[in-house]
């Protein structure tokens, strides 16, 4: 599925960093503010051990893990959506993505200068929102302006779109993001043309320095003060120490560097499978003698769906799913074992895949 997460934030924020620990490109750093002019895409793998645990039995020739897109946005600063800095060209970049990763500056370094001359996460934080929040007012503004043209008809469903964007002015003009405006779901629809960046899902990362890695420091304890009563995940991750881990070759090197450090597993997978939770994606699992694959799917897609990120042929000629609850596969250890022992459930056009489900699609097109 074609899904974008972007990572965004003030420039010399470790941004660029993290991308590179978790994507399949590589993009150059610099310790210069505004030193690129263009946003980086990679695919990142989402770390997900059950592909590995199903081709041990299966012994497919290869197998392929679930799959995001991610955006590295260039550096924005205080003026940016006037065209400041590297100028608002890269909001666009933002504008188009499906949810947000907000990297904040969590740590001290006389050798990386702070654009505005000191570390504070918090302002920096209100700087990146307030700079979203001027681009989404005026993206609902116009938008008013177009359906006060319609309205005059006395078309109704424009009255009551004109009802509902100026609640989301009302609550942008008072700095607050459009996710938290107080209207209700089925009125949303009247911004879904407009892709708000403030109406994005979002996550925060607060980059810290190694020392801090395991129980963060001040300024993580700022943020979380701060985010106290959002509905959002805060991650702590050390980007120069992930840095370094990337870049080791073998999983016993990597697993010491990282006791070494008292992490369990590496920052940026908690940041991968945390951004395709954000993206309301899960998985479900194919396996044969040619591929053990892990396909993505929006939760609460039905079977036929799911068939369909497979090809189209299959969810056009959809007969039936035969699934497996991962679990059962790895303890009875194969299909025809799943079967025997009544673990393999045939389910029709309205099953709900679930994360985990291996799936056998039965079709005739």
């Amino acid at each position: 599925m074609a899904l974008q997460c972007g990572i965004l934030g003030i420039t010399n924020v470790g941004k660029t960093t993290l991308f590179n620990c978790i994507s399949n490109t590589r993009a150059e750093i610099t310790d210069f503010a505004f030193s690129t002019n263009k946003s980086n895409i990679g695919i990142i793998n989402v770390p997900d051990e059950r592909p590995d645990k199903l081709a041990e039995i299966v012994k497919p020739q290869k197998i392929t893990s679930a799959t995001v897109e991610i955006v590295d946005v260039p550096g924005l600063t205080k003026g940016s959506s006037k065209g400041e800095g590297v100028g608002n060209k890269f909001l666009t970049d933002i504008k188009n993505t499906d949810a947000l990763i907000h990297v904040l500056r969590c740590f001290d370094n006389d050798n990386l200068s702070h654009v505005d001359g000191s570390v504070d996460p918090v302002r920096d934080m209100e700087t990146i929102d307030l700079e979203l929040q001027v681009k989404d007012l005026e993206s609902v503004e116009k938008k008013i302006e177009r359906l006060e043209k319609i309205a005059k008809s006395g078309d109704k469903d424009a009255k009551h779109g004109i009802q509902v964007l100026n609640i989301y002015k009302e609550h942008i003009e008072n700095f607050n993001n459009a996710r938290t405006a107080p209207v209700n779901e089925d009125d949303k629809k009247y911004i879904q043309d407009l892709f708000l960046f403030t109406a994005k899902p979002i996550m925060y990362v607060c980059n810290v320095d190694e020392e801090s890695a395991v129980s963060g420091n001040k300024y993580v304890d700022l943020v979380k003060e701060v985010l106290k009563n959002e509905n959002t995940e805060i991650l702590i991750i050390a980007g120069g120490l992930e840095a370094d881990i990337s870049e080791l070759e073998t999983r016993e090197e990597r697993m010491e560097f990282l006791n070494d450090a008292g992490l369990e597993e590496p920052g940026v997978n908690k940041l991968v499978r945390s951004a395709y939770s954000l993206l309301n994606l899960q998985s479900f699992l194919t396996a044969g003698p040619k591929e053990v694959r892990a396909w993505t799917i929006r939760k609460g897609m039905t079977a036929p769906q799911a068939a369909g990120i497979i090809h189209s042929d299959l969810e056009r000629g959809f007969i039936r799913a035969e699934v497996i609850k991962y679990d059962d596969y790895i303890k009875f250890g194969s299909e025809q074992a799943c079967k025997e022992t009544g673990k393999l459930h045939v389910e029709g056009k309205n099953y709900i895949v679930k994360d985990g489900d291996i799936l056998y699609i039965r079709f005739n097109v």
